[in-house]
This record gives C-alpha cells, structure tokens and sequence, in this order.
C-alpha cells in the first residue's frame, strides 16, 4: 500500500490483522513501483491514498502493464471519482475501471471492500479494462495474458479464505441483463456472442488458452444471471451462421454436429459455477 498520511496508514494498518495480511508500505513513490512492478504476479491488492499527485505514479504503474486489485481511500473533504458502469468502460476512474472507492471514515470496513476489489477484478477486469488499452498488437494479449493468471490464483485464494459464497454471492443485481438499460442489454449480449464465437472457433483446436476463454464467457453469464435458454440461443444461432456459410461453400454442414460438445462443456461449467455458490450445508448427501 502506498499511504503518506502516517495518521491514516497506522488507521488503515490497525484492521489489518498480521495473522491474516501481509502489508508491504514502500517509503517513496518510485520504491513503490519499483516493487509493485518487480512483485505484480504476487500481490493480491493494491491500497492507494488518493491525492492530486497522483498522476506520476499512475503513469508508471500503467506503462508496467500493472494491472491489480485496487483500493482507493478517498478523504471525507474529497469528492469520490465517479464508479463507471460494468458492462461501459469509463474514463472516470484513478487507476483502473475495475477499482473500489472507500471514503475515509469507512476504514473500518477495509476488510470487505478488500475482498470486493478482489471480486470485482475477477468478474470484470478482462471485459471492462482492456477496450481502451494501447492499440499496439502485443501490448493487449500480454495483459490479457497477465490478467488471466491473476484471476485464477486471487479466485484459488478466496476460494480458500471465503469459499465461494463469499464471492460469487456478491453479485449485483444492477448489472443482470434484465435490469440493465436496453443500450447496456445490446452490448452485453453482444460480448457474449463475440465471447463464444472465439470458444467455438478454438474448441478443437490446440489452443492453450480454451479454458480461459470458457471461464470468462461463463463469468460473464454468472455475474449477469443470464437465462440458460439464452445462453442456448447464442449457440444455436452462431450454429446457422455457420451453416449458411458452410453451404455457400459447397460443404457438409455435419461437421457442426460436434460443436454440441462446446455448449454442453459450456452449460457445465456454469453449472458448477452456481452449484458452488450455494452453501454447503444445502447440498445434502
């Protein structure tokens, strides 16, 4: 964490129990980075004291493709930064669009705002914070790559510490399809077409990356309650698509018989997303 207010760090280190958080305070802006940069594949979340003096610092954790769970304490006399919209990237945000804002007379809860910075990356970092990424062709599939590995280890470690309940029963209903504004509906359901489109064309292919494609497309479904008969539709769509074009080909269209393997995987995991978020002592024998 990065906090100059001595007042506040001592405060924000005080609900910190040792038996639970290693906090590492760097003295400067520049060993900040300098560790941040050197440690961002170990480091669970980012505590940041918000201040106009930011922008440096910003800059440099930006240009080091640092991309982490983030904090952002915010003093009473401050204004928060406006929250931007889950399913529309914004450029109001500090940091990162996937961010969480605590004012400061809320430190006592900087365990649970931890825990929704944490949850928040997880469901959103890859569809919110790489659309304005930089337009060079390597600089978006490395982040991605990075972003991807930081989701499973900090879901392994919820999962360890909470469980799934303690994740997954955060979601807001504000940002289920059949709350979001028509505009909001349109471009969601339209990422979960391009989202399985890509799981379909990669499906038999040697394509190392499948099961982070399946686990992204089925977080996005999850954490916007999407029906699974919508969920079927997509399919089945994508599947005339296919078939139109196959025919226009000349070529058998048989071949999209196998592709029925893809969204029984896909109804799978979705499946054991759910069966997961449903406390244990409901499970019976």
């Amino acid at each position: 964490m990065f906090i100059p207010s001595i007042e506040l760090s001592q405060s924000v280190s005080s609900y910190l129990p040792k038996e639970h958080y290693i906090i590492i305070q760097p003295d400067s802006p520049e060993e900040f980075i300098e560790y941040v940069t050197e440690h961002k594949h170990q480091l669970d979340c980012l505590i940041l004291e918000w201040s106009p003096q930011w922008q440096g610092l910003v800059n440099k954790l930006q240009q080091n493709l640092v991309s982490i769970p983030t904090l952002i304490i915010i003093s009473d006399e401050q204004s928060p930064v406006v929250q931007p919209s889950l399913t529309e990237p914004s450029e109001n945000y500090i940091l990162s669009s996937t961010e969480v804002q605590l004012k400061g007379q809320q430190i006592h809860l900087i365990q649970g705002y931890i825990d929704k910075a944490i949850s928040q990356f997880i469901t959103h970092a890859v569809t919110t914070r790489l659309t304005d990424e930089s337009s060079s062709v390597d600089t978006p599939t490395e982040l991605t790559n990075f972003i991807v590995r930081q989701q499973r280890r900090l879901m392994d470690k919820l999962h360890e510490r909470l469980g799934y309940l303690g994740v997954y029963y955060k979601r807001n209903p504000k940002n289920f399809l059949r709350n979001l504004s028509k505009a909001d509906r349109q471009k969601l359901l339209e990422q979960l077409k391009s989202q399985y489109r890509q799981i379909v064309l990669s499906y038999f292919a040697n394509d190392k990356n499948l099961n982070n494609k399946i686990d992204e497309y089925v977080n996005t479904a999850f954490f916007g309650d999407i029906p699974v008969t919508r969920i079927v539709e997509i399919h089945m769509d994508l599947m005339d698509n296919f078939s139109k074009q196959l025919k226009l080909e000349g070529r058998s269209e048989d071949v999209l018989l196998d592709y029925r393997l893809t969204l029984i995987d896909t109804l799978a995991h979705l499946c054991e997303m759910y069966r997961r978020s449903i406390p244990r002592e409901s499970w019976g024998e």
